[in-house]
Parts: C-alpha cells; structure tokens; sequence
C-alpha cells in the first residue's frame, strides 16, 4: 500500500481558465462560465477572481451577478474544453499508461513504475505542470502521495498552479489534522450528518469503528473508516469501461422552486452530453437523482428507445422525471442525472455494438 506514487493532476478553474487564455480582455477579471444571469442559469466555474467575492460552481447565476455586478459572463463552450482535455489526456500519456480520467478537467496517475527511469514521483508531476502549462497556456495544480484519497487532498492543498506531496510517514497524522468537508466524497449533507456524531475532524472519525459506522454510512463505511486512518487501497483503474456516466450537484443553498432545479439540470445534462461524446457513446435510461433539505432521496428513471446522445434529448424528459421526484414539499440540497445501458457508437468501433458493461 506504501510502496505506490499516484499523481492527482487537477486544472486550475478550467472551463474559466480556457475562456481567459481565448479572450485576453478576461484576463484578471471575475469571469463567470454559466447561464444567463437575467435568467435561471447556474454557475459551472468560475475564475479564481471571481471566487473572492463567494461565487461557486452550482451557484444561480442571478445569485452570483448578486455578489459581483461586475462579473463577465459567458456561456459553456463544452467542445472547445473537451479539445482542451484530449490535449491534455496526450500529454499525460507520455508519462504513464496507468490514468484514470475523473473528468475533462483532472485525472490519477500511478508512477510507480515509471520513477525508476524519472528520480521521483515529485519530479514526474513537476515536469507534467510545466509541459501542460508550455502547451496549452493552462496551469494546473498537482498532488502526490501513495494512494489516490491523499493525492487528490494534496493537488487541492497546492491550488493554485501548486504542487504538494504527502509522504507515507506523514499520512496518517495528516488525514487527522484534517475537517471532514476536506475529505473527498463528502458533501454538505453528510459533513451535516457526521457532526451530529461529534464527528468533526479526521481524528475524531478515526475513533469510530467500522461496525459503529456501517448501520449509519452503509456502503460508505469501509472507505471513511480506512480514509481517516490514511488508507486507500483502490487502484488507479485506466480504460475502464462504465455501466453509467453521471453528475450531481450539492448546493450550499437548498433549491426551492423546480424553474432553478431545471435550469441545473440543463447544465449537468451539457456536461453528460460531452462525456458521452468522449466515451464516444450513447444511453437509453436517464435516471435523475433528487436529494432533500432532511436528507431522504428519491430517484425517477426513463429508458428511452431512441438513442440518447445530446442534452436536447435528455432535457425532454427531465421536467416529467423532476415533476414525479418532488414527492415532498421541501427544499432540495442535491440534483444529478445519469445516463445508463450504455452503448459504444459503431463509427468509432467497428461495425459492432460495443456494449459498456
């Protein structure tokens, strides 16, 4: 478990970042890739001067125009980051075939192999910055350590355009020293939830036993028990193939009206459209996910017999699946959507039906 170096490369405000090296009159202002702020709309990034006035991805628009009048902004150009991101895959493949893509913006590595021809797994991420930086006018922050729970902590520690590296012998009293909201996968409901156990930092996680967590975490319990002690035994899985693709949105302000639910759900169903033009695909089940303010969830799918490839065709079903989800008349703190029974597309695999399984 010790014996492994895993890079966690993370760009630095991406969709932002690309906008501001396109448009030179963007450089050093508050720029915001979303919606229509006079309209319903959501945040999908934002450029780090923009974040200094409180502006979040998955924030409305209207909220965010709010806080900063001055802001720039500028709608999604999902093609042109997803070129963005294939150049960057290119660059990463010159280091390791072990990557594992979390999405157009960042992606684990394992070096381990690869540090007996480089020096260090720290001189491997250090070369990975500045060549991405040297071919794309990008910055993008790095995390290395030795398994991917504490490289993906550390690229956030080095934000931005950083590099911070956490050794084998530091982790577990580092991972204690940590809030709960820092480590990865947990939200504002279950960062909520933890502290009303007392549970407020990796040390007092650590304290619980895996049998105390499971009747209250469920599956989760395995990964917060092993994450608090520094442990992460999962690989870095490359070309893996997928039974969905999915995204969801936790809100640090709950939702109460299904206008601003739609308006998220146009832009998570954007954000499918591409990841499924990258795993050059497409899916007949669309399942949304809809969390509420007292933590219950409820799903709705529709599987659909015309393919499903775009956000057009997505976004036809969603109002019905939203109109049958909000069985309660509370506000939301979580929406997602996800596309199943997927299917590879023939141009680009021969002429089979590849199924994704």
């Amino acid at each position: 478990m010790f014996d492994r170096s895993i890079i966690h490369i993370d760009m630095d405000a991406f969709y932002a970042s690309v906008e501001q090296r396109d448009f030179p009159q963007y450089r050093g202002k508050p720029v915001v890739v979303g919606g229509d702020p006079d309209h319903r709309g959501v945040v999908a990034t934002c450029s780090y001067e923009a974040r200094k006035f409180g502006i979040h991805s998955a924030m409305a628009c209207v909220m965010a125009k709010r806080k900063c009048p001055q802001a720039i902004f500028v709608r999604p150009r999902f093609e042109v980051y997803r070129e963005v991101s294939v150049q960057i895959q290119d660059i990463l493949r010159k280091y390791t075939d072990l990557i594992e893509p979390l999405a157009l913006d960042e992606a684990f590595l394992d070096v381990t192999k690869e540090i007996v021809r480089a020096g260090s797994s720290m001189l491997i991420a250090k070369d990975i910055r500045q060549r991405i930086k040297r071919e794309t006018q990008l910055t993008a922050s790095a995390g290395v350590s030795y398994n991917k729970f504490l490289a993906k902590i550390a690229s956030d520690r080095g934000k931005p355009d950083g590099l911070f590296y956490i050794s084998p012998k530091e982790g577990p009293a580092f991972v204690k020293k940590l809030t709960i909201r820092e480590f990865f996968g947990v939200g504002p409901a279950t960062e909520e939830k933890m502290q009303g156990l007392g549970i407020y930092t990796g040390a007092d996680l650590a304290t619980w036993e895996l049998e105390a967590l499971q009747p209250i975490f469920g599956k989760s319990s395995q990964y917060y028990y092993n994450a608090s002690r520094g442990i992460d035994n999962r690989a870095v899985e490359a070309d893996r193939l997928r039974k969905s693709i999915g995204t969801e949105d936790t809100f640090e302000v709950d939702l109460h009206f299904q206008d601003e639910m739609l308006a998220v759900f146009e832009t998570q169903s954007i954000e499918i459209e591409q990841q499924l033009k990258k795993f050059a695909g497409t899916g007949r089940t669309v399942t949304i996910k809809v969390k509420f303010s007292d933590f219950t969830q409820v799903t709705r799918s529709y599987s659909s017999k015309a393919e499903l490839r775009d956000a057009k065709s997505i976004m036809n079903v969603i109002p019905t699946l939203l109109e049958s989800a909000v069985v309660k008349n509370l506000p939301v703190r979580l929406l997602g959507i996800s596309i199943s029974n997927l299917v590879l597309d023939s141009e680009a695999f021969g002429d089979e039906q590849i199924p994704l399984l």
